[in-house]
C-alpha cells in the first residue's frame, strides 16, 4: 500500500471511530439488519481494520451468519444486500461533510473502503444464493418423504402408494422407505400401487424393477398394482418384460392376492359382514 493509500485509509477509520454511533445509526434506517447485529459487524470491521487485517475473516464470518438467518426468515437478496450496502452510504455522509482540510484523504480513503464493502456485499449475496438453495433443496426432500409413505395394510402387508413421477431420486427414497419398513414390521409381502403414476416408460419399469428385486433380497414377495388398460398398453408396446413379478389391475386385486399368499382367507357378499380369518394348517 503506498503512502497516500496508508494516510487515506487511516482517516477513514478515524472517521469510523469519531462518528460510530452516527453512523451505526444512520446504517440502521437503511438496512433490515437490528442495531444489535449492526453494532457487532461494526466492531468487527473496525478490530480488523486496526490490526491491519485484509481478509476480515471474522466480519466475513459474521456477515454469513446475517445471510443465512436472513435467508432462513424469507428476506429478499436486495434486503441482505442493503444491509452491507448501507453502510457505505453512511459513511459517505460524513466523508461528504469534511470541510477540515483533509477532504482529499478521506475521498481517496472512501474509494478504498467502498471496494471493500463491495467485495463484503457480494460474499453476502453468495452466501444468501447458497443458503437459499440448500433450504430449497432440504424441503424438496422432505416433500419427497411425505409423498412416499408406506402404508400397514394387515399383519404381514404393507403398501407404497404411488403419485406423480417416478425418477431415480424417489426410486430411491421408495427403496430405502419400503426396505426399512419390511425390517421394523417384519411383513413378507408388499404391496406397489402406481395408480397415481401418470405414465410408465422403460426408466419407471426400471426403478420398479429395483425397488421388488431390493424387497425381495429382504424375504418379502411384491405385488404391482394399478396397471390400467392405456399402462399395460404402454408396457407390451415398449416390450417391458416383468418376469415373475405379480402385477394388478386394482389395489383391492392386489391386497386380495396378498391375503392369500398370506394363508388368509376372505369370506362375504354383498350387504354382509366381511370377515377375515387366517387358514387352519
Amino acid at each position: 500500500m503506498s503512502v497516500h493509500a496508508d494516510v487515506a485509509r487511516r482517516r477513514i477509520e478515524e472517521l469510523l471511530r469519531q462518528h460510530e454511533k452516527q453512523i451505526i445509526r444512520r446504517w440502521g434506517q437503511l438496512s433490515s439488519a437490528s442495531s444489535e447485529e449492526l453494532t457487532e459487524l461494526y466492531q468487527a470491521l473496525l478490530t480488523a481494520l486496526e490490526q491491519g487485517k485484509s481478509d476480515f475473516a471474522d466480519l466475513r464470518g459474521l456477515l454469513a451468519e446475517l445471510s443465512r438467518s436472513q435467508a432462513r426468515a424469507g428476506f429478499a437478496p436486495s434486503d441482505t444486500a442493503r444491509a452491507v450496502f448501507g453502510l457505505k452510504e453512511a459513511l459517505y455522509e460524513i466523508v461528504e461533510a469534511e470541510n477540515d482540510g483533509q477532504g482529499a484523504e478521506a475521498a481517496r480513503g472512501f474509494i478504498w473502503f467502498s471496494r471493500l464493502i463491495d467485495d463484503l456485499g457480494l460474499f453476502t449475496f453468495e452466501t444468501y444464493s447458497s443458503t437459499r438453495e440448500k433450504i430449497i433443496l432440504e424441503q424438496a426432500e422432505q416433500l419427497l418423504e411425505l409423498s412416499t409413505p408406506v402404508v400397514k395394510l394387515w399383519e404381514g402387508i404393507v403398501a407404497v402408494p404411488l403419485v406423480g413421477t417416478l425418477d431415480s431420486a424417489r426410486t430411491q427414497v421408495v427403496m430405502e422407505k419400503l426396505l426399512q419398513t419390511l425390517v421394523d414390521t417384519g411383513a413378507e409381502h408388499a404391496v406397489i400401487d402406481i395408480t397415481g403414476v401418470p405414465a410408465v416408460d422403460t426408466q419407471v419399469a426400471q426403478h420398479l424393477l429395483k425397488t421388488v428385486v431390493a424387497a425381495r433380497l429382504m424375504g418379502a414377495e411384491c405385488v404391482i398394482s394399478g396397471i390400467r388398460p392405456q399402462i399395460a398398453h404402454t408396457i407390451v408396446t415398449l416390450g417391458i418384460e416383468f418376469g415373475d413379478i405379480v402385477t394388478k389391475a386394482s389395489l383391492a386385486d392386489a391386497l386380495s392376492h396378498a391375503f392369500h399368499r398370506a394363508g388368509i382367507q376372505v369370506s362375504g357378499g354383498r350387504g354382509t359382514r366381511v370377515s377375515i380369518r387366517a387358514e387352519q394348517a
